[in-house]
Order: structure tokens, then C-alpha cells, then sequence
């Protein structure tokens, strides 16, 4: 059945806080008797996130500085999740130099970058941006959402994509523009509570042919570009499309589909369809796709704007 959703294409600015806290590496650490890494050594690696250590759980980066500052020289059992699974680490934590006990981590709590505004229904004050998730950049699993917003933005820059090499939307983020909350954030994409203008459209099945994108490219200024969805898969009951960039104007821009441009909504005779999801990193004029009514499915878990 039809639905009328307003379209993006609109940079959005984006800041996901972890619920657990992400290790961005590991250290050495310097000891009255040289230098050790007693995470790597206990074997945390990088991409790991950290749930809990000893009977404290870590949902910030506040939370494990608390953790840490209670440590004593005694072995520690650090819980994370990896991929998806749950494992648990003995640490023996090292004093450094200065009479802390350290364990040799480079920690991160939150996620921020430049992405899409797929679409806005008027109806529940619920939007969808991305078609995919916010990931584990080592893992490729789905971030667990602590908290997070969406902010305005404007494009200030492009890197142009090359085979072998994605290029990006280089964003601005105005920290003082919010716009709404994440309260999902899943495999079909970023969702939450806003308020977006616009014209709206029906939406429609995506099928093969030509259809068009909305996306930003300098500015905050929303343009449409030519496209073809060539192919239409089915994995797991979501619907994966394939697309390639014919419009000669945004190839000659971008190279094809850059980072910064996943959400971008699919348009086609009129209605609106899908957005596009990821870029192929050995063609950029081509890349995947998701259907609109595969990111629909997610929004009546949201709760509707004030």
C-alpha cells in the first residue's frame, strides 16, 4: 500500500555514542622495568567493545575511567563483545611510571561522520537516514546505540572516488542545528524523531530500469541524479538492488557514489523507492541499494516525535 514519506537527500551530521566503549587500539605501557601491554597480552584487540570490567559495567568512557581508577595490581576479569560474541579477558594490570595502574588500551565511545537523510513521514514525525547501519569498522557488526543525534550540515568538500580507493562527502557539521535523536540504529539504517519540510511522494516498489538519487553535494543544496538499478536480489527477505551511476554530471563530481551519500533516496517514476547503501570499491559508479518498504519495516519501533 502507498505511503506518503517526504524525501531526503539532505546532509544530515551524525554522533552515536556506544553503549559500551570500543577499543580503538592497544598500548604499551611504561613500567619502572621496562615496557608491556597487558590488554594485547590477555588478548583485547582492537574493535573490541568493552561491556564490563570486574562486576562494574561499562556503558561510557566515564564508567571505565571509574573502573580503572580502582584498580590495584590484581588480575581483572574485562568482559567484551566481539563480533557479536560475548568473551571475557583475565588483565594484569601494569604500573606505569607514574604509579598508575594502567591496562594499555586506546579507548573510543562515539561514532560521528556525515550521512544522508533517506526520508521524513509527516504522519509520525519518524525519519530514516543511512539504509545500513552504523558499524564496527574492524568487525562490520552493528554498533550497539547508547545514545545519539542528528545535526545539520553542510557539504564542504568532495573526494573523488577511484577504482580501488571509495572516495567522500567531506561534511560540516553545525553542533548547534540538532535536528532530531537516533533511536535505532540497525541494519536498515539510523532512525528517530524529527521534523523535515517538504514535498511529499508516493512510495513504490523498486524495480529494474532507470530511475534517480537525491543527494548533497556542496553545500546544503539537494540535487537529482540519474541512475539505473540493474539487478534486484532477495537475502534473508531484505531486498539488495544493484546500481549504476549514468548521470555524467555526478561522475564527473564524485567519480560515482562516495562515502557521505548512503541514504540517498531512490526515486523512480514519481514515487520514492529505496536509497542507496554502499559503493563497489573497485567500480564507483556502481554500487547496492536498499528498498524503501525493507527501511519502513523499522519504523514503528521509534517512538513519534513530541
Amino acid at each position: 500500500m502507498a505511503q506518503e514519506l517526504i524525501p531526503g537527500g539532505k546532509a544530515l551530521g551524525i554522533k552515536m555514542l556506544t553503549d559500551g566503549v570500543m577499543v580503538a587500539g592497544v598500548q604499551s605501557v611504561e613500567t619502572k622495568n621496562g615496557k608491556c601491554s597487558p590488554a594485547e597480552d590477555a588478548g583485547i584487540r582492537k574493535g573490541d567493545l568493552i561491556t564490563r570490567i570486574g562486576a562494574k559495567s561499562i556503558s561510557s568512557a566515564e564508567d571505565l575511567a571509574e573502573a580503572v581508577q580502582g584498580l590495584d595490581g590484581e588480575k581483572i576479569s574485562v568482559s567484551v563483545d566481539r563480533a557479536g560474541k560475548a568473551r571475557q579477558f583475565n588483565v594484569t594490570p601494569a604500573q606505569a611510571t607514574d604509579g598508575a595502574w594502567k591496562l594499555g588500551l586506546m579507548l573510543c565511545d562515539g561514532i560521528s561522520g556525515v550521512g544522508t537523510l533517506t526520508f521524513y513521514d509527516p504522519a509520525t514525525g519518524i525519519y530514516g537516514a543511512l539504509g545500513h547501519s552504523i558499524s564496527n569498522s574492524e568487525t562490520g557488526t552493528t554498533l550497539p546505540l547508547g545514545d545519539g543525534s542528528i545535526y545539520d550540515a553542510q557539504v564542504v568538500g568532495i573526494a573523488k572516488g577511484e577504482v580501488g580507493s571509495p572516495g567522500a562527502l567531506n561534511g560540516s557539521t553545525d553542533e548547534a542545528a540538532f535536528l532530531g535523536d537516533i533511536q535505532i540504529n540497525c541494519g536498515c539504517g539510523i532512525y528517530g524523531a524529527a521534523q523535515f519540510d517538504g514535498k511529499p511522494l508516493d512510495t513504490g516498489d523498486i524495480k529494474t530500469g532507470k530511475a534517480s538519487i537525491y543527494c548533497t553535494l556542496e553545500g546544503d543544496t539537494v540535487n537529482e541524479y540519474q541512475i539505473e538499478v540493474k539487478r534486484i536480489y532477495k537475502n534473508d527477505g531484505l531486498k539488495t538492488v544493484l546500481i549504476t551511476v549514468t548521470d555524467p554530471a555526478l561522475i564527473a563530481q564524485t567519480g560515482g557514489i562516495v562515502q557521505g551519500m548512503s541514504g540517498s533516496p531512490i526515486i523512480q517514476e514519481g514515487k520514492l523507492v529505496g536509497a542507496v547503501t554502499h559503493v563497489f570499491v573497485n567500480d564507483p559508479t556502481s554500487g547496492y541499494g536498499i528498498s524503501i518498504q525493507d527501511m519502513l519495516e523499522q519504523v514503528p519501533l521509534c517512538q513519534k516525535a513530541a
